[in-house]
């Protein structure tokens, strides 16, 4: 269940506020009794910096002043910002050493709160459990699947190496593989319940998809329970025995 919004958020950015940005997190923390990494979360999924950037313009929307260096002042030349304006990267070292790919992805990623963030893996997750369905899908208990390790040449004919993976054996081996992806899920679930808040829209998509994962993981155990503990088997033949 959803907590109630804490007073003290909006304490805390009123603080931060009111110092115009330069008051240390740990000391709001301090002040309000609360944790740093707590006013650190606050920062930013309300997104400080940009409610004190959309104020700063509006109170300066009718200033008509031009600023910049004095005419004839000629210490700025060269110092202009290139092309794309790379001034607006906020992580310059990135700048520097990242591919340009990386870094539009990272231009992307600073526009999103770390609750985005956390509902990006739910939704990535969830969505390599579903396609895993396809995958990994065993037909019925004969549903054996051969694959070549090895082939050798011999004096007497090809010498091959097979892997036969059994319908039980591949059955396993998505029940743990499923079992895995489930629990990190529901880590990802209870993270995003814990930040999220009471009102958000996402909760009732995270609500059934709960139930789904809940009810996936009751069928996994049963069928866990009823299965054999077996391993693949691997046969060596030369050419030209009979299979």
């Amino acid at each position: 269940m959803a907590r109630a919004r804490s007073p003290n958020r909006d304490k805390a950015f009123e603080l931060w506020k009111e110092s115009n940005g330069t008051i240390l997190l740990k000391e709001i923390a301090s002040q309000l009794g609360v944790t740093d990494s707590q006013i650190r979360k606050w920062k930013n999924h309300d997104k400080w910096e940009e409610l004190i950037k959309s104020n700063v313009t509006k109170s300066k929307g009718n200033v008509t002043n031009k600023k910049g260096a004095p005419k004839g002042n000629k210490n700025a030349q060269g110092q202009g910002a290139p092309k794309q304006n790379k001034n607006a990267i906020t992580h310059g070292f990135f700048s520097k050493y990242l591919p340009q790919e990386s870094l539009d992805i990272l231009k992307e990623i600073q526009q999103r709160s770390p609750v985005d963030m956390i509902w990006d893996q739910i939704m990535i997750q969830y969505t390599a459990i579903i396609r895993a369905q396809k995958i990994m899908f065993v037909e019925d208990r004969d549903d054996i699947t051969r694959v070549l390790k090895k082939e050798k040449p011999g004096m007497f004919g090809d010498e091959h190496e097979w892997e036969f993976q059994f319908a039980w054996d591949k059955q396993a081996s998505f029940l743990n593989a499923q079992s895995r992806a489930m629990s990190e899920l529901r880590g990802l679930i209870k993270q995003f319940d814990e930040m999220a808040y009471i009102d958000d829209e996402r909760r009732l998509k995270l609500e059934g998809m709960r139930l789904n994962v809940e009810k996936t993981k009751a069928e996994i155990e049963n069928i866990s329970n009823d299965e054999d503990d077996t391993s693949f088997e691997i046969v060596i033949k030369r050419k030209g025995d009979s299979s």
